[in-house]
């Protein structure tokens, strides 16, 4: 696949950039190459890496940030969070790299933003990527949250905010940039990997308002707005995968609905447009009775449409003075259970797009486990010692014993027994 001869030196760079990332890595790696204006990629475990990556190299190649537990790039699919990272387009700026690294070492690193684990000379500008202590995908929202503030603190440099989601692919190291003909470098800083909740906390303000102090209100407010927002729209996009596989994919009936829904959501969690778009083509894709392309584009228009709304700051004025929470769609369980006719044994399989009654259960189920876990006994495991004590209270009363002394040996009060030895039916 290598469009021009590497040398040993390059391959071993490359391998050690891919498995230094990846080290002891759970789930599917992505290996991607850049041919005309399409990315080729194909997916491999981290012990197949070596054997393959040299296959892989040359120019414009990349490798996924982080892993999957489908062969599949794509969100809803993350398997191990193993990096944070940001894409900075200083040449956008006309700043030369060693500059912005110099400006950052000085003002950023430690104070606002921990010190990168590596930094990528991608042939123009520079990549900055953080490695983590994996965890699984239910961090997501955090992640996302903590990605985002990243972007922020470095966008003066040319911190790319379109490239900050979880299935990102970075330039590998001793490969080729097309466009500047330079070589892809990689500075290695340091070995410490980051846990993701020590970021949170040493450099971003706490999500508890209680906690938040004056100065950092506002970036508190976008902390939190966040990671509730990314939270909700990544268990909705994962909802609408896992209620296609549910139905083992056959979907006929409910395809626009279910591929507008994952458009809109994508856009939201994404916040780039065309790349919720492939990922809705995708989609399609694996229906049993795929809609052709052109018709997937067209019922799926309105939502990016939406979406572009929803962070217009008119439009939002607008709606809010219709009456509504904002622009953008804002669907309630109520009417996605009703389009999508989810029954209650597929939503009790979902995360968030439930009805009253599923919620009502798992909150009984999730006050049952408190109790439990706090040593408190089930309503049968009470009746059932209660029983016990009364026959015991019986027993003893049928022996002679006083009702002081029952109560004694019974560990309760005298009122309890005269209850106990009363109730005799």
């Amino acid at each position: 696949m290598s469009e021009q001869p590497l040398t040993e030196v390059s391959e071993q760079a490359a391998l050690e950039h891919v498995l230094r990332h990846h080290a002891g890595a759970d789930g599917w790696i992505t290996l991607s190459r850049k041919e005309g204006d399409v990315y080729k990629q194909y997916h491999y475990r981290v012990d197949d890496i070596a054997g393959v990556l040299a296959d892989w190299l040359g120019v414009d190649a990349f490798f996924s940030q982080n892993t999957f537990y489908r062969p599949s790039r794509k969100i809803e699919y993350i398997r191990e969070l193993r990096a944070l990272y940001v894409d900075v387009d200083c040449y956008l700026l006309n700043l030369d790299p060693e500059w912005v690294i110099g400006s950052l070492e000085a003002n950023l690193f430690q104070d606002k933003v921990p010190d990168p684990n590596l930094i990528i000379h991608s042939g123009r500008g520079l990549a900055l990527v953080w490695l983590l202590e994996p965890v699984p995908s239910q961090a997501l929202p955090l992640w996302q949250a903590i990605e985002n503030y990243l972007v922020r603190q470095l966008s003066q440099f040319g911190g790319d905010a379109k490239a900050s989601d979880a299935a990102r692919i970075l330039r590998v190291a001793g490969t080729v940039n097309s466009k500047s003909h330079e070589p892809v470098l990689v500075q290695y800083r340091h070995d410490y990997r980051y846990v993701l909740r020590d970021i949170e906390r040493e450099y971003l303000p706490p999500l508890s308002p209680a906690k938040i102090r004056e100065r950092n209100k506002e970036e508190a407010r976008i902390h939190q707005k966040m990671y509730r927002v990314y939270s909700l729209h990544y268990t909705r996009l994962k909802d609408i995968v896992k209620l296609c596989e549910l139905r083992q994919w056959d979907v006929e009936g409910s395809r626009e609905v279910i591929l507008f829904l994952y458009r809109y959501w994508s856009c939201c969690f994404l916040t780039d447009p065309k790349e919720a778009l492939e990922n809705t083509v995708e989609l399609n894709e694996q229906f049993i009775s795929p809609l052709p392309k052109p018709e997937v584009v067209r019922a799926t228009k309105s939502a990016e449409k939406a979406w572009k709304a929803k962070n217009d700051v008119e439009a939002n004025l607008v709606a809010k003075e219709r009456g509504y929470p904002g622009a953008g769609y804002n669907i309630t369980n109520a009417k996605l259970i009703d389009w999508l006719e989810i029954t209650d044994e597929e939503q009790r399989q979902l995360d968030t797009i439930i009805g009253r009654r599923i919620k009502y259960d798992r909150n009984n189920e999730r006050r049952e486990k408190g109790r439990r876990a706090a040593g408190k006994l089930t309503r049968e495991e009470y009746i059932q010692q209660a029983e016990e004590r009364r026959h015991k209270a019986l027993e003893m009363r049928s022996d002679g014993m006083s009702i002081r002394r029952i109560a004694a040996q019974l560990g309760c009060s005298s009122s309890e027994v005269h209850r106990l030895v009363s109730n005799n039916n």
